[in-house]
């Protein structure tokens, strides 16, 4: 892939923005937001790849090709590679593009593949955002900086998004993951960067309704999409405009969730609502009551493979494993 330099394609992001506005959009029922249409089409679900390993904790690359062989029939809008459910802080640079590469390989050019690419400098985040998208990624999902927290005020942020987003050869979907990294982007960062054009959405998992609201309303008239970052409010983030969701739930119940999806698209709410209300308790438990390791044992019991996470992380108790499975169990999913 040829990338241009930032210097080069500075000056064309507006033709480029105006010519993305002109493409029609695929209207897909009442939770889509008014507004221009979208350049890229984000509505569906997408689940954030859980990176298997083996049990020397190396990638696991022929079971990774498994659970997308198992994931093909499920209609998603498309993968993440390498989100926080990916593990990829404890990836190292290579594997992370050979993940990329490998689910390049098995997906189907119709669904989207995007690829985490956020590290904690401005300059490395542009590096590997181009190493993905050469590897095969459609869009770079760029989480924020967070080790100087301090220091990640508003318009640091905004200046760090910016440069990457001028250098980026494919378009930057943001990431605010506050339980994870302690800072939530800042509204009003969002808001200016939502006006850059190779700026396309967020991905939000702070759960906070009315600022997903408020960002929809705020970038109406913007190419930009609100992607709901969590299963436990899918249904709500919908009902105010939101695209889409990147939900760790996705790993294990793919099939529900695009169920959900397309109830909500088509107005079908008591039935959303019902099923939304069964997903709450499983999504809690493979997020934040056991996490990662949550998530993979759960992956066990409906055919996926899940296996060990990598040091430090450690494996549920028994104890925490039957807790895990009641959870299931009560809400009628096993």
């Amino acid at each position: 892939m040829v990338v241009l330099s930032t210097r080069l394609l500075s000056p064309l992001w507006p033709t480029l923005a105006a010519l993305c506005r002109a493409v029609p959009r695929h209207h897909r029922g009442l939770s889509s937001p008014s507004g221009p249409g979208h350049s890229l089409n984000l509505g569906g679900i997408f689940p954030p790849l859980a990176t298997p390993f083996s049990p020397t904790q190396e990638v696991d690359y022929a079971q990774l090709e498994g659970n997308l062989r198992r994931y093909a029939s499920i209609p998603f809008r498309g993968l993440v590679a390498l989100g926080s459910n990916g593990e990829y802080p404890y990836l190292a640079p290579r594997e992370r593009l050979e993940v990329v590469s490998c689910v390049r390989r098995a997906l189907p050019r119709d669904r989207l593949l995007l690829a985490g690419s956020g590290c904690e400098s401005t300059q490395a985040t542009i590096k590997l955002t181009v190493s993905m998208a050469e590897a095969g990624a459609d869009v770079a999902l760029v989480v924020t900086p967070c080790y100087y927290r301090g220091g990640m005020t508003s318009a640091a942020l905004v200046q760090h998004y910016t440069e990457v987003a001028d250098a980026s050869p494919i378009p930057v979907v943001l990431y605010s993951v506050p339980a994870n990294t302690g800072l939530d982007l800042p509204l009003e960062a969002v808001l200016t960067l939502a006006q850059h054009p190779n700026i396309v959405g967020i991905k939000d998992s702070g759960g906070d309704i009315t600022r997903m609201g408020l960002m929809v309303h705020k970038t109406r008239q913007e190419d930009f999409q609100v992607l709901a970052g969590s299963a436990g409010f899918l249904l709500a983030s919908y009902a105010l405009g939101a695209s889409g969701g990147i939900c760790a739930l996705a790993n294990v119940l793919g099939a529900p969730l695009c169920q959900l999806d397309r109830l909500c698209r088509e107005g079908h709410w008591q039935e959303a609502r019902n099923l939304q209300h069964r997903l709450i308790e499983p999504n809690m438990a493979v997020t934040r009551r056991f996490g990662i390791p949550g998530l993979k044992k759960a992956m066990e019991w409906f055919g996926y493979y899940g296996g060990p996470c990598r040091a430090p992380l450690a494996p549920l108790s028994p104890a925490q494993v039957e807790e895990l499975r009641g959870t299931f169990r009560a809400n009628g999913w096993l």
